[in-house]
C-alpha cells in the first residue's frame, strides 16, 4: 500500500480550479448558446473532473456516463477496453463532448470515439485532464487538455492506483 508521504503534488487543487474554469471557457466559446450540448464522462476516473468542468458551464448541457475499462486493479492498462456500460441516449446528431480524467496510450479514447462515432453524432470532441503523451500508442490527440502529463503514474483528483486515492484533492505521482 502506498502510504500519502510517498505522494509528489504535481498540480494542487487550485491549478486545477484554475485550468478546469479556463477549460469550461474554452468550450462555451466553442459552442453558442443554444447549441445542446451533451457531455459524456467515462467512469470512473473522469468523474470528479467532469461534475467540477460542468458546474463552470453556462449552456445547455445533457450528461450521460460510460463505465469503461482496461486497469481492473493493476497499475498497468492491458490494453483491452471493457465497455461496461453505454450511453443511455440517442446521440444521433448531436453535439458530443468525452470527457475522460487522462490521456495515455490513447487506447480507451480512440476505441470510445470510434465506438460513438458508429451513433452518428453531429459533432465529437473530446476533453482529458491530462494529456500524457509519451506513451501514446494511438494517433489521437484531445480537443481540449488540462494540463500535459510528465511519465509518471499519477493518483488523485478521481485517478486511482488500484482503486484508492481518487478523493485526494490534487494531483500527485508516486515515484
Amino acid at each position: 500500500m502506498i502510504s500519502t508521504n510517498d505522494i509528489k503534488i504535481l498540480y494542487t487543487a487550485e491549478e486545477i480550479d484554475n485550468r478546469v474554469q479556463t477549460l469550461a471557457n474554452e468550450i462555451m466559446n466553442n459552442y453558442s448558446e443554444n447549441e445542446e450540448i451533451i457531455m459524456i464522462c467515462l467512469l470512473k476516473g473522469g468523474f470528479i473532473f467532469t461534475a467540477d468542468l460542468i458546474r463552470k458551464l453556462s449552456r445547455k448541457i445533457k450528461i450521460e456516463f460510460m463505465s469503461v475499462s482496461s486497469y481492473g486493479d493493476k497499475l498497468e492498462s492491458s490494453g483491452i477496453i471493457n465497455i461496461k456500460q453505454d450511453v443511455s441516449c440517442d446521440i444521433n446528431n448531436k453535439n458530443i463532448i468525452i470527457i475522460d480524467d487522462i490521456i495515455d496510450t490513447g487506447n480507451t479514447l480512440f476505441n470510445i470515439k470510434q465506438h460513438l462515432i458508429n451513433k452518428k453524432p453531429n459533432k465529437i470532441e473530446t476533453c482529458c485532464l491530462l494529456d500524457k503523451s509519451e506513451g501514446r500508442l494511438q494517433n489521437i490527440t484531445a480537443d481540449y487538455v488540462g494540463f500535459k502529463c510528465p511519465n509518471k503514474y499519477v493518483i488523485g483528483y478521481g485517478m486511482d492506483a488500484a482503486s484508492n486515492y481518487r478523493n485526494l484533492p490534487y494531483i500527485g505521482y508516486i515515484e
